[in-house]
């Protein structure tokens, strides 16, 4: 049984997808929800799904080791960010070497970066007029949003798209690909 660790700052949209895609299947789970903003609504997703969620601070990934021991303590194989907006400490990119997967709203190498997450690279997708827009599912590693693709999927920018719409386009493509590409990566041996 491979045991998947998700990571995550907000809604849990993406955590709930990947959760219910697992479920059932007998040799993929979910064993924890682990998110670092105390009221974030990805804890109230993980308590309907039936998944531990457990919070952890700053301190607790930086310093102390808190949320590290805990991704050891329920046997993670596998560490997914789905919105965990802070850059993965070094300690857990050894721990999981090549094998923590995020997902970002934008055709990486492009609206990447520290503090382009959400609606901070739709407004600049739209802002400069892009034609096109989209996901890319990563590796992660030291930096942000720089590790090895994975997986791209795009869509068209539309000329009255607003950060809004085009947001809406970005969560069909994740809905759609993120736990698909996250299932062909844990069984291709990576």
């Amino acid at each position: 049984m491979t045991r998947l660790a998700i990571l995550g700052s907000g809604n849990g949209t993406n955590a709930q997808q990947i959760t219910e895609y697992f479920a059932g299947r007998g040799d993929v789970e979910v064993c924890c929800i682990v998110y670092n903003v105390k009221d974030a609504y990805i804890a109230e997703r993980a308590r309907k799904l039936g998944v531990e969620a457990r919070y952890f601070g700053r301190k607790d990934f930086y310093e102390t080791g808190a949320a590290l021991a805990y991704l050891r303590e329920k046997g993670a194989d596998w560490v997914i960010l789905a919105g965990f907006l802070w850059l993965v400490p070094p300690a857990m990119l050894e721990a999981f070497p090549g094998r923590i997967i995020n997902i970002h709203p934008a055709l990486l190498p492009a609206y990447g970066g520290k503090g382009m997450y959400g609606h901070h690279v739709h407004e600049a997708v739209v802002a400069n007029h892009e034609r096109e827009s989209g996901i890319t599912i990563h590796l992660v590693d030291q930096d942000y949003d720089r590790g090895t693709t994975l997986f791209q999927a795009r869509c068209e920018v539309a000329p009255d798209d607003t950060p809004d719409s085009l947001a809406a386009k970005i969560h069909l493509l994740e809905k759609e690909h993120f736990p698909r590409v996250i299932d062909q990566t844990i069984h291709s041996g990576r």
